[in-house]
């Protein structure tokens, strides 16, 4: 017997002899006779060949590759996840998946007969070292992630210890690298990824010339070649010709001439038998009704489609085939009455769903080729999806198709006197075949009639066909060696053709074996998964079979173990095989007599590189591939580097196989370009020149010639994974998946293998359908041993490793993997799996160098006392508050409280304040006469009951609104100092009622203020359980203020003394109190009527929380102090009725309102498609001429940009939105008002581009729009009057250049005279006050922030702050520094289930946090888009993905991420996360 197979690896001679001894000793008598020999054939020092081992060896070269990792201590954290966020059905709910799908055929089980060697011992190892991770790590299952995170200082460092001593393998991690684990969630996503666009002409506007030496780009580490890799050393191949074809006088001039030969002169003569479910015969056509048939369907598609003067079809047009695969008598009569009515028939598969896979590119290629009219039965008509109209759907991407069905009794008999034109087969298209390329496309491959009939003689010599023979076909009919054999050659030759449909293999493996059996068939033509289903029947073969061929060639592991089985009555050599592609076949004859096939023991490693080595060394590396067979008679095949120009490979090099022959295909229907680089390729030598004039088609197979002509076949170009230079195959890295024990955890023939752009290099990705009843452990038990077999077996990592719930993967129509949209699902973020590993330290080795910071100094920099880098140095200053007049308000009343009692006597009945509820209606208001006497009454019951001194602290704690501003000037009355807190939620005491116990502790305050709501709530049993009710100080409520007539008690404050206490919680959870002096507050308040000319004509409307920041002086002290009235819209308003701050403006008409980016971002959400709405209210804000975003942060510019966007509509001027930014120390720094009352106009706010890679250095370099790593930056505001800032080195405190970042240092008259306390931590007042530079005699006071100043811009030159981050937030990580906000944007845009993002860093790992607003399920797609975003983008490896529900992240008032708290309560565990995923 001949039994042609692949193997990949080997065994030494005395454990093989030893083997096949212990296999054999049964059959001694039956096998006595046999040879037992091992051939070898001359190779030379190339190739060793030799006969196939036996088939229980196939996992070894796995269980060797795995007992490496004996001594390896693994310590993982077993990936863990919410249990409701999976809920497995039971196992016999799930349909499971087909283990026999052609997903197999095409490839993914080709290699694991190829791995050679011992792993039954490693297996044992990897248990224990899942053991020693499982018990290492936390296994915990409760409803909530079962990883804990730390319990303080020592769980997280027990954990960081695990990951800093963990390796696997010897190339996992580099040795400086500590190792990470995935923990899974599933989620469902349709993402759209916004990549940079890199094809960008390069900035035309110069970098700023800077006076250091420094190496901007961040140039990616490319690894070294190994001097060691093998390298080709043989000669320029030749172009290897097979045998010539031979005449044969009875060959028919065209194929429809031997058609109506047979069908006139043996009509009765059986041509094609199709099987039912069960595998029986259910109909046979003759001969004779496939001509008559097929001449009733030409008859009919020419003359009874149409009128006689407009026919649908003519000659030449294209007819697309709608046949399933259990019908090719149907499908095969329509084929030939398509070439007899010389129309080209397209054969297609059959539309299941408008989301069929691959679905969309079907209907490209439909539309490209102008198809109109399809052909189908009546059965598939009904089949097809219907709307309720009963119309046929239409599907995705497909031009609109008249369906005509073929079945006999809608055909037309043709008349006696008409005849179809049979003439001389030449070069004009008889049909395409569809080919799907690896990346999804499909292209139609054009054959014409002179190629097709030369493919069939040729085939006819090759296999030597004889009439009246049976074949036994169990390949697609419609395309490929299915249809060459079973529909073309068939008829060529006068064969009898038994269709074996798929269908029919799932329900009765034994189906093909039977048929043989009954037919006495001559020879099978099958795929693998054939001999699979066959193998595991023990089932007896009663006839021999010449021949079976086996298409794909290479795909032959699974006919060793069908031989074993059928040995005693099948003989080995009956198997050979052929090589197919869509345009040759290399078929192997399988004539008595023939020599053996030809096996060659390859070495892994040099394949890898595409050089042929024997491997003499590792035998757990070694691959055996068999010879396909010679050239196919009358062709001529070459070999050429797959990469770059056609040249031809040397002797002992790997590459792609061309072949020059008249039975191949002619070209790419419609793509010419393609069509050229494919089917017109002329090969070239070393030296470039073209080596002869015949052109050669490239198969898309990757071989080499061995010894004897023989052709050997190693993978396809469309498997091919190339990963930092070296080729790997992806059917090879399935069958070292499957090696490892996966009957109980995976599908066999469920496996897709592809790889992404990741980062400048491709990275592996594994996916899988996971059995239902597969555990977790089971699972994770899985992966691991998986990656370990790769990378020791391959040398290669593996990116990502995911699992999918069964039958979820899209599907061909033959039910293997459709890997192209696999890999776009994975890409899209809609792969839903439900467990999954990514290894990014593993694969990703061409990060860049960690930066490290040189303290020597470039040859051109500037020494002015310290170092000064740059063009100039980085500072500016708002307008000289001296050279400003005023009008002797200033001069008069310098505090507040004065200004106010003079406003009181002035224009008393002037109003100050309007208060608005939700529905827009007035609730309060105040005039300057009711505030003044309103806060008299409040200082005097100060007086009387709280018996104050002046310079007591009072906290004042009222919901937005005026009795906030009357308390507050009540106190500075009585001389006591306000502190202004949030008042807690009533429906959330526990969570906010501590904060304002810790105010009140840390201001030592000794009086509260308030309403009689909150006191009582203060005093209620809920809030016991949150504090102690009895400590707290004095509470009076100001709902009854007294009546009488009161004494004078008045306290007129001086400069020095404290107007108000700022307490707040800073964005790294540090509450942080600053004083404010009266004299601070009176040139604040001056500077900001100065820089928006505010006066007592004006309206402005402020949407802010009244607490703390630039909010509490826009809400209380600036109309005081300016005279304009305030209309006041609390934020939390919003919630209830959207509308109300964009109705307010546009009702009051005005010109100037306020807001925080919260509710900015409240109003894009919600009310950005309700602008006809908006309309329909009456909404106008033509009106506004400035709307300032208040906050204390980068300017959120693609939230102000979507803002101006959707409202211009209804009349918002793209030039109002503007930013304020202030800090802690200093309120408000800048301030933009575009256009004043008086007509007078500052400059636009300006933006610029900078360079990501540069400002990870602290340097600033600008660059174009669209330009690749760059970041959009708007200017903060216009400096206010009176302010300075410089910026400063924080490390020497010496002013910095222009193109560096530093952090701002800021002197005015109206910043903080310091910290009044901070909590936890009082060492930060000095640090932070009273600072001044390493040079020069001026004071500065410094805010930890950075930006950098001074971008010149036109039509005249002003100094422009940039805010980039808060100094305190940066992450240091690989020695740059990064900015959580780039991160966070970034990774907010990779998926539209993504509601928010937060990071931070642990242990040195960067952590991203987000909030996942979609269904559970949807959640572990998210982390390799996470992981692929950050490194892409940012040049980072993300060590923990952390999925959670919607509103964990925490954000205070302003809208700000509170990072540090949400990572304390990550590592306390209190998130609840949906998934948590370690990455290794």
């Amino acid at each position: 017997m001949r039994f042609l197979c692949l193997f990949l690896g080997d065994i030494t001679q005395k454990g093989y002899e030893k083997k096949r001894a212990k296999l054999l000793a049964p059959y001694v008598p039956q096998t006595q006779g046999r040879s037992c020999l091992v051939l070898r054939r001359p190779l030379g020092a190339v190739l060793v060949l030799r006969r196939f081992p036996p088939a229980d060896i196939h996992t070894e070269a796995v269980q060797a590759a795995l007992a490496k990792h004996k001594e390896q201590k693994m310590a993982l954290p077993m990936p863990t996840k919410r249990r409701s966020t999976f809920v497995q059905s039971p196992a016999d709910a799930c349909t499971p998946p087909d283990t026999s799908s052609a997903s197999e055929d095409e490839g993914s089980l080709r290699r694991q007969a190829a791995l050679s060697a011992a792993l039954h011992q490693s297996l044992q190892n990897a248990e224990s070292w899942i053991n020693r991770s499982v018990q290492g790590s936390s296994t915990s299952s409760s409803a909530s992630s079962t990883l804990s995170h730390g319990e303080g200082k020592g769980t997280s460092g027990s954990l960081a210890d695990v990951f800093a001593n963990t390796r696997i393998g010897r190339s996992w991690l580099p040795t400086e690298q500590s190792l990470r684990l995935c923990v899974p969630v599933s989620s469902r996503v349709s993402t759209k990824i916004q990549q940079l666009l890199n094809t960008l002409k390069r900035p035309k506007r110069p970098p700023l010339k800077e006076f250091f030496v420094d190496d901007f780009e961040e140039i990616v580490e490319v690894p070294q070649p190994d001097p060691n890799q093998p390298k080709p050393e043989g000669r320029q191949m030749t172009p290897v010709k097979g045998e010539p074809l031979g005449v044969v006088c009875n060959w028919p001039p065209a194929l429809e001439a031997a058609l109506q030969r047979w069908g006139t002169t043996q009509a009765k003569c059986p041509c094609l038998t199709a099987l039912d479910v069960t595998g029986k015969p259910v109909y046979t056509l003759t001969y004779g009704k496939l001509w008559s048939r097929s001449l009733k369907l030409a008859y009919t598609l020419l003359n009874k489609l149409g009128t006689k003067n407009e026919p649908v079809l003519k000659p030449g047009d294209r007819v697309a085939l709608v046949y399933p695969n259990n019908d090719p008598v149907m499908f095969m009569v329509a084929f030939y009455g398509c070439l007899l009515a010389e129309v080209i028939p397209v054969p297609i598969e059959v539309p299941l769903t408008r989301k069929d896979a691959g679905g969309q590119q079907i209907g490209f290629l439909l539309g490209s080729c102008g198809i109109a009219l399809a052909l189908t039965t009546e059965v598939c008509l009904k089949g097809l999806p219907k709307t309720q109209n009963g119309e046929i759907v239409q599907f995705k991407g497909w031009p609109r198709l008249k369906w005509v069905v073929t079945d006999s009794k809608y055909l037309s008999k043709s008349p006696k006197d008409w005849q179809p034109n049979i003439s001389a087969a030449g070069t004009e298209p008889a049909y395409i075949e569809y080919k799907t390329s690896k990346e999804g496309s499909v292209m139609g491959v054009t054959v014409s009639r002179v190629a097709m009939l030369a493919h069939c003689q040729a085939l006819s010599q090759a296999c030597n066909y004889s009439e009246g023979e049976t074949i036994v076909n169990v390949l697609d009919f419609k395309k490929d060696a299915g249809l060459w054999h079973g529909i073309l050659t068939n008829v060529m030759n006068k064969l009898h053709t038994i269709s074996v449909p798929y269908s029919v293999m799932k329900t009765c493996p034994l189906s093909w074996v039977q048929r043989v059996h009954a037919h006495k068939g001559n020879l099978g033509r099958i795929h693998n998964f054939s001999l699979e289903f066959s193998g595991s029947k023990r089932g007896a073969l009663k006839s021999q079979m010449p021949q079976t061929l086996l298409a794909p060639p290479w795909q032959i592991s699974r006919a060793k173990s069908f031989t074993n089985v059928q040995s005693r009555d099948t003989e080995h050599t009956s198997f050979c095989c052929c090589c197919i592609c869509s345009f040759c076949v290399l078929p192997r004859p399988g004539v008595p007599g023939a020599p053996l096939p030809g096996r060659a023991i390859l070495s892994m490693n040099g394949l890898s590189f595409g050089v042929i080595r024997v491997n003499t060394e590792d035998k757990n590396s070694a691959l055996t591939v068999q010879d396909v067979g010679h050239v196919m008679p009358g062709g001529m095949m070459c070999i050429v580097k797959p990469d770059g120009p056609p040249q031809l490979c040397k002797t002992d090099e790997i590459g792609e196989i061309c072949v020059s022959s008249r039975a191949g295909g002619m070209m790419y229907y419609g793509l010419a370009g393609v069509t050229k680089n494919t089917f017109e390729v002329i090969p070239v030598n070393s030296s470039g020149s073209p080596v002869g004039e015949v052109p050669f088609v490239r198969s898309g197979l990757l071989g080499f010639v061995g010894p004897g002509s023989l052709v050997f076949v190693v993978g396809k170009m469309d498997g091919l994974l190339t990963v930092s230079g070296r080729r790997h195959n992806a059917d090879d890295i399935v069958a070292t998946g499957l090696a490892v024990e996966s009957i109980k955890t995976v599908y066999r023939g469920r496996i897709a293998v592809f790889s992404v752009s990741v980062f400048y290099d491709e990275r592996i990705v594994v996916v899988a359908e996971q059995r239902p009843d597969a555990s977790e452990e089971d699972s994770f038990q899985w992966m691991s041993r998986v990656l370990q077999a790769i990378d020791s077996i391959h040398q290669v990592g593996v990116y990502c490793l995911a699992l999918v719930p069964a039958n979820t993967l899209p599907k061909t129509p033959l039910g293997g993997i459709h890997i192209s949209q696999t890999k776009q699902h994975f890409l899209e973020g809609s792969l839903h799996p439900c467990n999954i590993l990514m290894c990014p330290h593993t694969c990703v080795t061409n990060l860049p160098k960690p930066r490290q910071k040189q303290p020597g100094v470039g040859p051109a920099s500037v020494m002015v006392g310290n170092l000064v880098a740059g063009k100039r140095i980085a500072q500016a200053s708002g307008r000289d508050l001296g050279q400003i007049e005023d009008n002797d308000l200033v001069k008069k009343h310098q505090f507040l409280t004065e200004v106010l009692q003079w406003r009181a006597q002035a224009t008393p009945d002037h109003p100050l304040f309007l208060l608005l509820n939700a529905k827009g209606t007035t609730v309060c208001t105040a005039t300057c006469l009711q505030l003044h006497k309103k806060a008299e009454r409040i200082a005097s019951v100060l007086c009387d009951k709280g018996h104050l001194n002046a310079g007591d602290n009072v906290v004042l704690l009222y919901p937005p609104g005026i009795e906030l501003i009357t308390a507050f000037y009540g106190c500075l009355y009585s001389g006591c100092v306000p502190v202004t807190v949030r008042p807690p939620h009533a429906q959330s005491l526990v969570a906010t009622l501590p904060t304002v116990r810790m105010i009140v502790e840390v201001s030592k305050a000794a009086c509260i203020l308030t309403t009689q709501t909150l006191m009582r709530l203060l005093k209620s049993r809920e809030a016991a359980g949150a504090v102690d009710v009895k400590t707290w100080p004095t509470i009076i409520d100001t709902d009854d203020l007294p009546r009488k007539r009161l004494a004078q008690i008045y306290k007129p404050p001086t400069p020095e003394m404290l107007a108000y206490l700022d307490f707040s919680v800073s964005t790294t959870g540090m509450l942080t109190g600053v004083k404010m002096s009266h004299a601070a507050v009176s040139g604040l308040c001056r500077a900001i009527k100065l820089q928006c000319e505010l006066y007592s004509s004006r309206q402005i409307a402020i949407c802010l929380d009244p607490y703390c920041g630039l909010g509490f002086v826009l809400w209380c002290l600036c109309s005081v102090y300016s005279g304009h009235q305030s209309i006041l819209i609390p934020p939390m308003e919003l919630e209830s009725n959207l509308f109300l701050w964009l109705s307010t403006v546009s009702q009051y008409k005005i010109r100037d309102t306020f807001c925080s980016y919260s509710v900015m971002e409240l109003c894009t959400k919600g009310l950005g498609n309700q602008v006809e709405m908006l309309k329909a209210r009456g909404i106008n804000l033509s009106c506004v001429r400035t709307c300032v975003v208040v906050a204390e942060e980068r300017p959120r510019v693609s939230l102000t940009h979507s803002f101006s966007k959707l409202f211009k509509d209804i009349g918002l001027s793209s030039r109002a939105v503007s930013t304020t930014f202030g800090s802690r120390v200093n309120v408000a720094i800048c301030l933009q008002c575009l256009v004043a009352e008086r007509g007078t106009s500052g400059p636009d706010p300006t933006t610029v581009y900078v360079d990501l890679k540069s400002l990870r250095h602290d340097r600033v370099r600008l660059v174009e729009r669209g330009a690749p790593q760059s970041l959009l930056l708007s200017e903060s505001g216009k400096i206010l009057p009176g302010v300075k800032v410089v910026i400063v080195n924080p490390e020497t405190k010496g002013p910095l250049g222009d193109s560096h970042l530093g952090e701002i240092w800021v002197n005015s008259p109206h910043t903080a005279s310091g910290y009044y306390t901070i909590y936890d931590n009082e060492t930060l007042q000095a640090d932070h006050f009273n600072t001044r530079l390493s040079f020069g005699d001026r004071q500065f006071f410094f805010t930890k922030l950075h930006l950098f100043p001074s971008c010149p811009v036109s039509p005249e030159r002003h100094d422009a702050l940039y805010v980039v981050g808060a100094l305190d937030e940066t992450l240091e990580l690989r020695g740059l520094r990064y900015h959580p906000i780039d991160i966070e944007t970034s990774v907010s845009r990779t998926h539209r289930s993504i509601a928010e993002c937060a990071v931070f860093t642990w242990t040195n790992l960067l952590v991203v946090v987000v909030e996942l607003c979609g269904c559970e399920q949807e959640a572990l797609d998210l982390v390799p888009l996470v992981t692929n975003v950050v490194l892409e983008e940012h040049y980072l490896i993300v060590g923990v993905v952390v999925v959670v529900d919607p509103g964990v992240i925490p954000i205070n008032s302003r809208g700000e991420k509170q990072r540090m708290h949400l990572r304390d309560s990550f590592l306390a565990d209190q998130l609840d996360p949906i998934y948590v995923a370690y990455n290794m």
